[in-house]
Parts: C-alpha cells; sequence; structure tokens
C-alpha cells in the first residue's frame, strides 16, 4: 500500500501546484515547488479549469434564485472567475492584442511584456469579455452553468495542447516551465479530464455540447493564427489569449446551435 500512497500522494501535490500556478486560492505556500513538479502538474490544468468553472456556476446559480436578471449573473458568474484567477489568462489576451499592432516580431514580444495596458488590448479584453456574459446571458440557466464548468476545464487543455504543438519562443519566462508535451501519461489524464468537461455539458444537451467542442477548437485556431505565423511559437501570453478564446468559442459554438 506505501507505493500506491505514495503515487497518489505525489498526484496530489502536482494538482495543488496546479492550483497554486493557476489560482489566487488559498494554499500552502510550501508544496515542494520545483520547475519540474511545476511541468508535470500541467496534466491537472483542465481540473483546475473546472474548479474555476464550479465557482462561476455556483455564482450564476445563486444570482438567478436571487432572481437577478440573468446578464447581471453572468457578469457576476464572469467576475467571480476572474478574481479567482487573478485575471491571469486576461491579462495575457491584453497583452496578445497589444502586441498584435506591432510591425515586427521583436516589437511585439517588447510591447507583450509591457505592464502596461494599451488600446489594442483593451477592446480586445473587452469585446472578448462582453461576448463571453452575453453568451451565458442567452442561454437556459442549466445550461449557462454547465457551459461554465466544461468551458472553463476545456479551455485548460486547450492550452496543452497549445504547449505540445508549438515552441516556446522566450529564452525566460513562467511560460518556459510550462513548454513542451506531457508525455503519455500525462496528456492522457488531461485529455481525460477534458472529455468529462464535455460529458457535462451533454447531460444537458448532447448536440449543444458538440457545438460548443467546435466552436472552442474554431476559437483555439483562429487566435493561433493571429499570433503563430508572426512569432514562430507562443509565450505565456498567447496561452492566456487561446485559452479566452477556446473559452469564447466554446460558448458561442453552443449559442449558435442552440438559438436554432
Amino acid at each position: 500500500m506505501a507505493p500506491l500512497g505514495n503515487a497518489l500522494g505525489h498526484e496530489a501535490l502536482l494538482f495543488l501546484l496546479a492550483m497554486q500556478f493557476l489560482t489566487r486560492l488559498p494554499l500552502p505556500r510550501n508544496l515542494g515547488y520545483s520547475p519540474a513538479r511545476l511541468r508535470a502538474a500541467r496534466r491537472y490544468f483542465p481540473l483546475v479549469g473546472v474548479v474555476v468553472g464550479i465557482i462561476g456556476a455556483l455564482v450564476y446559480g445563486t444570482a438567478t434564485i436571487l432572481r437577478l436578471p440573468q446578464v447581471v449573473a453572468a457578469l457576476l458568474a464572469t467576475a467571480a472567475t476572474i478574481l479567482v484567477t487573478g485575471a491571469l489568462h486576461e491579462d495575457g489576451l491584453a497583452d496578445t492584442f497589444d502586441g498584435l499592432g506591432a510591425f515586427s516580431r521583436e516589437r511585439m514580444l517588447e510591447i507583450m511584456q509591457d505592464s502596461r495596458i494599451g488600446v489594442f488590448g483593451a477592446v480586445g479584453l473587452g469585446v472578448t469579455l462582453a461576448l463571453k456574459v452575453a453568451a451565458l446571458a442567452s442561454l437556459p440557466v442549466a445550461l449557462a452553468m454547465a457551459c461554465l464548468v466544461a468551458g472553463h476545464g476545456l479551455s485548460r487543455f486547450s492550452n496543452v495542447v497549445v504547449a505540445a504543438t508549438s515552441p516556446y519562443v522566450r529564452d525566460s519566462g513562467s511560460g518556459s516551465l510550462l513548454a513542451g508535451r506531457l508525455g503519455w501519461g500525462g496528456t492522457s489524464l488531461a485529455a481525460a479530464t477534458g472529455l468529462g468537461c464535455l460529458a457535462v455539458a451533454m447531460t444537458v444537451s448532447m448536440s449543444d455540447a458538440l457545438a460548443g467542442l467546435a466552436g472552442l477548437v474554431l476559437g483555439h485556431l483562429a487566435m493561433r493564427s493571429l499570433y503563430e505565423k508572426r512569432l514562430g511559437g507562443h509565450t505565456g501570453d498567447t496561452q492566456g489569449a487561446v485559452q479566452q478564446w477556446s473559452e469564447l468559442g466554446f460558448y458561442l459554438g453552443i449559442l449558435t446551435w442552440h438559438s436554432h
């Protein structure tokens, strides 16, 4: 039993490291961090997304129980997920849009490192958040809540795919710790979590869930088409941008199919 217990303890530690990296939830500080452990912890990024989505769904559901308008529920749920994650991915999206205004690869990378937000970043982030809120507010309550859980989980798996299929282009930075393939075991676990997320949406509507998956793929590919050829790979900021547009694509895919 000892080897099994050690293995389970190790996996629990990796999950907590993933939570610590992707969220602002209160966790013990001394989790035995190492770059190698953080790389391995990527297998739990989709599961962390599920936790974030559940928090958003609970806020959404509570708001509707209190008879608040659905647009207010969607705003509160989105705000809750931003607070939980410390706007980690939203910041990456804004930086990516600011960088896209540059005329050269070097200038794009330089702009994306600037902590200040520019016009392109503000507009890109604002429109993305507005579309997410509008999509969630336009769906039936149960489907919107399932979307939050599935969308946040699947969009973190989208990040795992980017890391496995695109080189990291900076010499350093936190994104360098998350680059590269996970390996068969880690990839399988992350993919299984993604399938579980899709199953959550399927409990409400199978056809809507599949439409959402198609939308997520389109959002993933659309964002990568904007930056990848210019950079020759990805950065931590573009990972955030891919997560945001994958999540948005999931919501819009479901909304497009459901509205027919």
